[in-house]
């Protein structure tokens, strides 16, 4: 019987409740906050907010980023400031998904969607350029592969989730406040939200009580 006895571990697991999913027919629900496939963001007027400042690249620790910037052409600007984003290439073979470029970038120009799967033939058609990144004028992202049944193409419209996670410190003071610029086809983002700033304002000098906003003392100093 002891050569048997392996087999016990096996018929428990058998009948025990299933822990996981039949994927890619069921998929799990992607947290808000999802680092995902990167875009390149536009201004409701259609104007990039790339301006080729190449901190994604410097900050980047896995080196993956590649920038060029270019002047703007005085009769037709790609963008608002003097340079734009002339080359913009990320290589997601390198990639870690850190979403340092996203904190890095001062134009909110480069957010991360909730698109993962991404496998190719090619290694080549891993290095995603301008072409790919660079949402359309009404802000609907692009794509260099074809759908498949792996890949939904709706996650990249969802480009915004990550920004909640560069939220200032959770400051009473900033709720209400919408702290990110008006994107094409998203229009303005809604403010941060989950702290009272008429709780924060009553609360007595010394009072430890769990509803005080953090960094209270602080701003009354």
């Amino acid at each position: 019987m002891g050569r048997f006895s392996g087999f016990k571990v096996t018929l428990r697991q058998m009948f025990k409740p299933r822990v996981t999913t039949h994927y890619p027919k069921v998929k799990r629900e992607k947290p808000q906050r999802f680092h995902g496939r990167h875009v390149l963001n536009r201004y409701p007027d259609g104007m990039e907010k790339c301006i080729g400042c190449e901190l994604c690249a410097g900050v980047c620790p896995a080196r993956c980023i590649y920038v060029r910037g270019a002047d703007n052409p005085p009769d037709a600007p790609v963008s608002p400031g003097e340079r734009f984003g002339f080359v913009y290439e990320i290589n997601m073979l390198r990639c870690i998904f850190c979403a340092m470029c996203v904190e890095a970038c001062p134009t909110e120009a480069i957010t991360m969607t909730h698109l993962f799967e991404m496998s190719v033939e090619d290694r080549d058609d891993a290095i995603y350029t301008k072409d790919e990144l660079l949402v359309e004028a009404d802000g609907t992202p692009n794509h260099g592969q074809p759908p498949s049944r792996l890949i939904d193409l709706e996650e990249l419209k969802i480009a915004d989730g990550w920004m909640r996670a560069t939220a200032p410190a959770g400051r009473a003071s900033y709720e209400g406040i919408p702290a990110w610029s008006p994107s094409a086809g998203v229009g303005l983002r809604p403010p941060e939200m989950g702290q009272s700033a008429t709780d924060a304002a009553t609360d007595e000098p010394g009072d430890d009580s769990p509803d005080e906003a953090p960094g209270h003392h602080d701003e009354e100093e």
